[in-house]
């Protein structure tokens, strides 16, 4: 029998994070986080890190693990979730993979094979050169050239990504999309229940703006001075993140700060946006749209568990550890 996976998704600043906690309370899962950034020590406000009073004693998996300068992608992201599976199906626990990166979602899900070409110093080095002397649009038109599907799903500025579709092309003649959606028609090897949460867009953009302020109040400026003050500069993965480049811009003397922040928002809303294409073209998605359940959370959550008892035929809400029931007897009201 496969063994099951829940995936909690959606686009940024929609609930993920709160709701997934809840639901591992309730069913006695462990969080495999599935976020780009949240992997960085040090990198706490401009990723909306899940904090350990928001954890509520639920184990987390890839939180914390890399130090900003380590290059962290989509083989490593893979690699180290498939240990944590283990480790949580080991100890009878249920996992669920909670993030908005769904080429990562898609990875582990589709166990998608990357090992079919070998990296190539040489040329990543000369791409990096061109990215850094005309800009990363020069790079994401040669993709749009040799790969338009590819192009059309990484943001130019996403400029490992593009080299990397980019040497696919140059190593084997073939397109890296139609390698990705060749393993993608593979059978997933788990029992997945693979959920997007979304909301009206006007109240997610709203709560994308409410969040920027918020990270703003927090120190986001201060933390980004920290990691500036440590060497990272904004050719590394860390800090081509949303939310870091922007305010190093604005360090560097490229913008003013209102500028900077203008800019995180409405890229972050862009952001958004690609997130849910990405998601309305994978197979096997359950859309929990929120005002459907009248914006109640519990309502979403009581949805996702007869699911999941339903159809895996577990009922382990009571069997699980009891430090999750203590946790949710103790929940507020107030998910974010």
């Amino acid at each position: 029998m496969k063994k099951p996976l829940i995936i909690i998704t959606g686009p940024t600043a929609v609930g993920k994070t709160a709701l997934s906690v809840r639901l591992a309370e309730r069913i006695g899962g462990e969080i495999i986080s599935a976020d780009s950034m949240q992997v960085y020590r040090h990198m706490d406000i401009g990723s909306a890190k899940v904090t350990k009073e928001e954890m509520r004693g639920v184990p987390h998996h890839l939180i914390d693990i890399l130090d900003p300068s380590e290059e962290f992608n989509v083989v490593t992201f893979q690699k180290k979730a498939k240990e944590a599976l283990e480790e949580i199906y080991s100890r009878g626990s249920v996992p669920i993979i909670a993030g908005g990166t769904g080429f990562y979602i898609q990875a582990l899900l589709y166990d998608i094979d990357f090992t079919e070409t070998e990296e190539d110093g040489t040329f990543r080095e000369e791409m990096e050169t061109l990215a850094r002397e005309k800009g990363p649009a020069v790079l994401h038109a040669m993709l749009e050239q040799a790969d338009p599907e590819s192009a059309a799903a990484i943001h130019e500025n996403n400029i490992k990504r593009v080299i990397r579709a980019l040497e696919f092309y140059r190593q084997t003649g073939e397109k890296i999309s139609a390698h990705n959606e060749e393993e993608r028609s593979k059978e997933s090897p788990y029992q997945f229940f693979y959920y997007v949460v979304n909301t009206d867009r006007s109240v997610l953009y709203e709560r994308i703006d409410r969040r920027v302020d918020q990270m703003m109040e927090n120190g986001l400026v201060e933390e980004v001075k920290s990691l500036k003050a440590m060497g990272l500069t904004k050719q590394m993965v860390s800090m081509q993140g949303l939310g870091y480049k922007e305010i190093l811009d604005y360090l560097d003397g490229n913008c003013s700060l209102e500028e900077a922040v203008y800019i995180l928002k409405r890229d972050t809303r862009h952001f958004a946006k690609r997130q849910l294409t990405w998601f309305k073209r994978e197979r096997g998605v359950r859309w929990l749209n929120l005002p459907d359940f009248d914006n109640d959370r519990e309502r979403v959550l009581d949805h996702i568990i007869s699911e999941y008892h339903m159809e895996t035929g577990r009922d382990n809400t009571n069997t699980q550890n009891a430090c999750y029931e203590n946790n949710a007897a103790n929940s507020t009201d107030d998910m974010q």
